[in-house]
């Protein structure tokens, strides 16, 4: 099952508000692992870079400015993306901005079905707490040390191991196995016998002679054999 990690830097919140894409990364997965195939533009936006997008990923206008368009990338982006699915983080976001660039190239738009949102993901199994990507490094126990800058390459790495624990961890069909034998296990002890303390005397005359009248009434015990 083949599925593309994907993640942009831009410089800001808004595409309607003339902010652009200023790199975009893919990591192909087979069954949730990486095979090593990648796709990585950083794009020329055509304008400044806010100070406060700088802080974030470190893509200056002057570093982007001998960078290509999208439009001069976004087949290449279509023809590697295929029709896969899309594993993203918050991908409402990304797509967004990338429907909002091939839009303008003319080019049809990115279909919200196709993504996995590994956001919507983590907050259903973890209501309450963080899911930045970060975070998820954290719980997961994944090195994101190198993440100084939020870049877009380095992100869909980091996205891919979290999308694996979320998924289930490195050995996801084992999970039903440890489920039932828990349950099996947890059968087990509930049908053990609980053991009474020992008398604190011996048996009376009355007891010892209803237990021989008793065993009388036994044909072929198992002793007699």
């Amino acid at each position: 099952m083949r599925e593309i990690v994907l993640d942009t830097e831009t410089t800001g919140l808004d595409p309607f508000a003339g902010h652009r894409i200023v790199e975009i990364a893919c990591l192909e997965v087979f069954s949730h692992v990486p095979t090593g195939e990648t796709f990585r533009r950083y794009i020329n936006p055509e304008r400044d870079m806010p100070e406060e997008a700088e802080r974030i990923h470190g893509l200056s206008a002057e570093f982007l400015a001998d960078k290509p368009l999208f439009s001069d990338v976004a087949q290449e982006f279509l023809d590697f993306i295929g029709e896969d699915q899309l594993v993203i983080h918050n991908a409402q976001f990304d797509l967004k901005f990338l429907n909002a660039e091939l839009d303008t190239c003319g080019l049809p738009k990115i279909d919200m079905s196709r993504a996995i949102d590994t956001v919507a993901i983590a907050r259903q199994r973890f209501p309450g707490a963080q899911v930045n990507l970060d975070a998820l490094c954290r719980r997961f126990e994944i090195d994101n040390s190198s993440r100084t800058f939020h870049g877009a390459l380095l992100d869909c790495e980091l996205l891919a191991d979290v999308y694996l624990e979320l998924s289930g961890g490195r050995q996801p069909g084992f999970d039903l196995n440890a489920a039932s034998s828990k349950q099996e296990k947890t059968v087990q002890s509930s049908a053990k016998r609980t053991l009474r303390p020992a008398r604190a005397h011996s048996p009376s005359a009355e007891e010892i002679e209803a237990h021989t009248a008793m065993l009388k009434k036994l044909k072929e015990p198992l002793w007699r054999q």
